[in-house]
């Protein structure tokens, strides 16, 4: 059996943070709720993702930008012009697969997809197999606003500094450096003055940096960075907001546009400031993301509320039943966040990478993990008709024509030990908390949790050490040793054996009032799961369902149930305000009946026994 490679980085090692990152194999995830679903992402999901690539045509086009023809007279470029992106997010799963849980059949077919593509890149640097095959040389970079040559290129340069790290080999890394260094000499002030119309480039090329020590890799992040709100992409003639180049990055105020695309440049915004030590760009982006936070993002941590543009709608414009929330922004987000907490340290940034990846990213995989949401609303009425491939109303599918999420789906599960912990002057910071184990020096950290079902968190030491651990700003009540925190905050303790006790009560939240499309309406959470009333629970109509605002709210574990999770049960009304032909007479309202059982599940579990009307937000009766 091949080993992995160990390295004293991992996948955001920045040098300039508050907190740095714990170096691969540093952080392991060994049992509870997260391990499965990594298992069923390298033992299922990333085979069959590769099989999903072969069979649109992704790998095909690679092979023909090679010059490996398969089939006499071949030679058309298959799908979207990005397709290259889908097996570069591919092979940094595998990457980090391997990292997690090294097989010779994984490394192999990594290998094999490598050679391939280092074969079809030009002796210039230059690579991108839809536009060498549709357009050849001459069409290189002619419509980048759409091409997104940069946002294959980063996807690339991100699955190189993976495989290397995880593999040892730097075949794949090669490529990426040629690659980057044609980028360094194409674009800029005195050369090509352009920026993609998707960004990612930026994000890969401090990464890069970061792997390489090449210096001339930030600086060009930098640019594409700082080139962004000037009219570049305008004068394409396109819409400079969609695109996040309507206003420079460092004078923003909030996040607009596809959604996507503007947490993607602000992640790779936030890399640049990590690095240049720019505190003025770092508190630009603490802006931006507050903005978004407090009135673009949905209770779930969807972002994006528009199905138009994939975008970012006006500030509390987040409608339940056309939430775009697209699985890709969801991990876009929790990449800003994860940065924005290495930079500042704030609790705030672990707190919302929680929320993120328990419900707007978690949703979008089956429990089987080979299953996808491209878009993640918060209701579906019954009866809804899957007018669009995307519309939740199919159910979970298998691919999509854009088959952005399932692949990055797959990295994020297979890096995510990463994310747990960080550490800075031998003391260790746990930010999110999962089984496994933490090694830093000479200490290792024993993590025992079932943790989202259970508050309590034992963590035990092979000797004492400074531990940071953080409260989440729902767990009121919280303790350490017996011993009271402060909820929203780090607490420090230095022992060999630490208790921690978050409570797990089950709340009823409400929306600010300029929700308006759920003004009136409650959800249910508890610990850092958004709940949903789905169709398959309930004898009555979901879209008829009130909740009583006086009513208790249960919780129970059902080991049998969803591969188990905790259910919520309460008590609501059915209303009994509908009217026959014309729906608005001055007589209409909105008034309840008997009153029923209302069961409640997480959120990321529906449509994984059948698809029906579902709701997170429900009236009040």
């Amino acid at each position: 059996m091949t080993e992995a490679v160990t390295t004293s980085r991992s996948p955001a090692a920045a040098t300039n943070g508050r907190w740095r990152p714990l170096g691969l194999g540093q952080a392991k995830i060994t049992g509870g709720f997260w391990a499965p679903r990594q298992a069923r992402n390298g033992e299922d999901a990333i085979p069959s993702g590769q099989d999903q690539l072969e069979t649109a045509g992704n790998l095909q086009n690679l092979r023909l930008a090679a010059g490996l023809r398969t089939t006499e007279g071949e030679g058309e470029a298959i799908g979207p012009v990005f397709a290259d992106s889908d097996v570069y997010k591919w092979l940094e799963a595998a990457a980090w697969e391997y990292g997690r849980n090294p097989n010779d059949d994984l490394l192999k077919r990594i290998r094999d997809l490598t050679s391939v593509v280092a074969a079809a890149q030009r002796e210039d640097g230059y690579l991108d197999s839809v536009v060498q095959l549709r357009y050849g040389d001459e069409g290189r970079y002619q419509q980048l606003v759409w091409s997104h040559e940069h946002y294959c290129a980063g996807h690339l340069i991100q699955a190189a500094v993976a495989q290397v790290r995880c593999t040892g080999d730097r075949a794949l890394l090669d490529v990426a450096v040629k690659l980057a260094d044609h980028l360094v000499a194409t674009f800029g002030d005195d050369k090509t003055v352009d920026v993609d119309g998707h960004p990612v480039i930026e994000m890969a090329l401090v990464e890069l940096y970061r792997e390489t020590g090449t210096t001339a890799y930030l600086d060009q992040a930098r640019w594409f960075v700082e080139a962004r709100g000037h009219g570049i992409i305008k004068n394409h003639g396109h819409e400079p907001a969609y695109f996040s180049d309507r206003v420079p990055v460092r004078e923003a105020t909030s996040v607009e546009g596809h959604a996507v695309r503007a947490v993607y440049l602000a992640a790779g915004a936030t890399d640049v400031a990590l690095e240049t030590g720019d505190t003025d760009l770092l508190d630009a982006l603490k802006r931006q993301f507050e903005h978004m936070w407090s009135t673009k993002t949905y209770v779930t941590g969807g972002l994006g509320a528009r199905w138009e543009g994939e975008a970012f709608g006006d500030e509390y414009e987040l409608p339940a039943d056309r939430a775009y929330a697209e699985t890709c922004a969801a991990i876009g987000g929790i990449q800003w966040a994860w940065r924005m907490l290495l930079a500042t340290g704030e609790a705030s940034y672990a707190d919302a990478v929680e929320r993120m990846l328990y419900n707007g990213f978690l949703a979008g995989v089956s429990l089987k993990g080979t299953e996808y949401f491209y878009v993640n609303p918060l209701q579906l009425r019954g009866g809804a008709h899957a007018d669009n491939g995307r519309s939740p109303a199919h159910g979970r599918r298998g691919w999509f024509d854009c088959a952005c999420c399932p692949p990055n789906i797959m990295r994020t599960l297979a890096s995510l030990d990463g994310y747990l912990a960080t550490t800075r002057d031998g003391a260790i910071q746990i930010h999110q908390y999962a089984a496994g184990t933490l090694t830093v020096g000479d200490t290792e950290l024993t993590v025992d949790t079932a943790y989202p079902w259970d508050g309590a968190v034992r963590i035990t030491a092979t000797k004492p050490v400074a531990v940071q651990l953080r409260i989440p700003a729902w767990a009121d009540g919280a303790t350490v040793n017996g011993q009271s925190v402060q909820a929203g905050t780090y607490a420090d303790v230095s022992a060999d054996a630490i208790d921690l006790q978050l409570p797990m009560a089950t709340r009823v939240v409400g929306a600010d009032p300029r929700v308006d499309a759920v003004r009136g309406c409650v959800a249910l959470e508890r610990g850092p799961l958004v709940y949903a009333v789905e169709q398959v629970d309930q004898d009555e109509n979901v879209d008829d369902l009130h909740l009583l605002p006086e009513a208790s709210v249960a919780a129970s574990h059902d080991n049998d149930l969803l591969d188990g999770v905790t259910v919520l049960r309460t008590r609501g009304r059915i209303g009994t305000g509908h009217h026959d032909g014309w729906s608005f007479t001055p007589s209409a309202q909105d008034d309840t009946g008997d009153e029923v059982d209302v069961v409640a599940v997480p959120y990321y579990a529906w449509a994984n026994r059948e698809i029906g009307a579902m709701r997170v937000w429900l009236p009040r009766a």
